[in-house]
């Protein structure tokens, strides 16, 4: 079926350069102007249910989305976004972090959807991880289609796919044998049987392969016993490298991201999914994230920062933006690396209605927003309301409030919903991590005059003075004394006065803080 790609309307977008822009024109040239078989391009995103959804879930679904959006808006073929779950997996191991753990473990082996939810919610553990899954997805909005392995094995839907994995088994463990270590080589197989007699997902070799009845016979390894088993309805799923390779296959997968250390399961499932008869999806590598001392983050350490960690201290958008930010280089995902993510996205939204079309597109905060930017509020930062928190160490938001209001006329919490976000976060985050290191120091002889100059010079301009009057004002001050440069000018105004090593645009703090107020803070310092 033949379709005109590039809808005149939408060509200027081929000018953008932003990377889901430039995944978007790659899936457009793995059409070559046909729309597919299926009638539409589908975009797939995987998850393990054997725990709860976590950063890095919300990340490869967002940024799947954005290119998804980039290539809608590039194109007029139809899209479908899959948000997979492999519930048929086996329990393999007791999670730490639930509850009835004892009773968790005698399921062990059982498909996922099998196992008893220990939360006592759902019917079984896969269902709840599922249900925890589709709730945080909606929680942010996302538009997807969950699909469950266990209802594409049972309901038949993968069984022509399965079929012809068996047909070419050997080819497929050609495949997989040389990347096995010797041991697991002796005992691997495509497909692992779900036992007849108890329900377990087995890794067991096969003893006999039967294409024409569409079935395989193993060992059970209890009873000794050879028991052959359908290969369809339910009754085998694959191991996961191949059942991704299959699954990209039976669905026509056009495109799935996947991280930095998935790279050689993506050549090894893209082979299979070739002998399969099928083609690969475009796949995107992002690199991991990593912690404070920049180390791989690990569920099982702990040590990175959780979805909802984030959202204690900064807006949902904030994180969005720092999951856009170059997917393709390694990143820390900490504490710190909040402000500066709170304040880009700001500044990105500032600019946007300034900016032409195609800059438009090509700007941050449009992924962020799905094309929908809203309009800036305040135009105050996350920076400057965290060092305003310092100096009047904050315990709550609302004597943030007083300031805010003088600075703009009229702002409450419901005029600007965005901005009372951003000091409830700006509070938490100052309490947190800004006041258990704050280090005054004392200045030295010149640093005490220059200060001194400063809040005299305050004291002789208009309370009317914009940021950048004042920001002239403090750079002139600077320059009368002997500091080697003015970037150790604002280093002593924030050390001195502010306790911390970096801090604000120190003209929009004293706007907000208050010329009288700042001068009163001069002099307490030079006491």
């Amino acid at each position: 079926m033949s379709a005109t790609i590039e809808n005149p309307a939408k060509s200027i977008a081929f000018d953008a350069k932003s990377w889901p822009f430039e995944e978007a024109k790659r899936i457009i040239a793995r059409l070559q102007g046909k729309v597919p078989e299926k009638g539409y391009v589908l975009f797939e995103t995987g998850y393990g249910p054997s725990g709860l959804p976590h950063i890095g879930t919300f990340g490869e679904v967002l940024r799947t989305t954005m290119v998804r959006k980039a290539f809608q808006t590039l194109c007029d073929i139809p899209t479908r976004l899959f948000c997979f779950s492999d519930d048929m997996d086996g329990l393999r191991k007791v999670p730490d972090n639930v509850p009835n753990k004892e009773m968790l473990a005698k399921f062990l082996n059982m498909p996922l959807t099998k196992v008893p939810d220990p939360y006592e919610k759902f019917e079984s553990f896969g269902q709840h991880n599922n249900a925890m899954l589709m709730g945080f997805l909606d929680s942010y909005g996302f538009e997807y289609e969950f699909q469950s392995s266990t209802d594409w094995y049972k309901s038949g839907r993968f069984d022509p796919a399965l079929k012809i994995v068996l047909q070419n088994y050997d080819e497929i463990m050609t495949i997989m044998l040389p990347t096995l270590r010797d041991e697991r080589r002796a005992t691997y197989s495509p497909f692992l049987p779900v036992c007849p007699r108890t329900g377990h997902v087995l890794q067991v070799p096969m003893v006999e392969r039967h294409p024409e009845r569409d079935s395989i016979v193993y060992k059970d390894p209890e009873t000794n016993q050879l028991t052959e088993v359908k290969i369809t309805g339910g009754n085998c799923k694959l191991q996961w490298k191949v059942d991704w390779g299959m699954r990209w296959y039976a669905m026509g997968v056009d495109y799935e991201m996947s991280g930095k250390d998935l790279i050689d399961s993506v050549k090894l499932s893209s082979q299979i999914c070739r002998v399969l008869g099928g083609r690969a999806p475009e796949n995107l590598t992002y690199e991991l994230f990593l912690d404070q001392e920049g180390q791989k983050i690990s569920k099982s350490k702990g040590n990175g920062l959780s979805i909802d960690e984030w959202l204690t201290y900064a807006p949902q958008e904030s994180l969005a933006y720092f999951m856009y930010q170059s997917p393709k280089k390694a990143k820390r995902l900490y504490f710190d690396v909040i402000p500066r993510a709170v304040d880009e996205y700001l500044q990105h939204v500032s600019k946007y209605t300034t900016q032409t079309v195609t800059e438009q597109l090509d700007n941050p905060s449009w992924h962020v927003h799905g094309a929908n930017v809203p309009a800036p509020e305040s135009g105050l930062s996350f920076n400057i309301l965290l060092n305003l928190a310092s100096v009047v160490n904050a315990e709550e938001g609302s004597i943030l409030w007083g300031f805010v209001k003088r600075y703009v006329p009229g702002a409450d919490e419901n005029a600007l919903p965005y901005l009372a976000k951003l000091i409830e976060c700006a509070v938490r985050y100052y309490q947190e991590f800004v006041k258990p290191n704050k280090q005054y120091r004392e200045p030295t002889q010149m640093e005490r005059e220059a200060l001194q100059r400063l809040h005299d010079e305050l004291g002789d301009i208009s309370f009317e003075s914009t940021a950048e009057d004042l920001q002239s004002v403090v750079f002139e001050v600077g320059k009368q004394f002997a500091f080697s440069d003015l970037r150790q000018w604002f280093g002593t105004l924030y050390e001195v006065l502010l306790g911390q090593a970096e801090g604000p645009r120190m003209g929009s703090f004293i706007v907000l803080y208050g010329i009288a107020e700042t001068r009163a803070l001069i002099v307490e310092k030079l006491l």
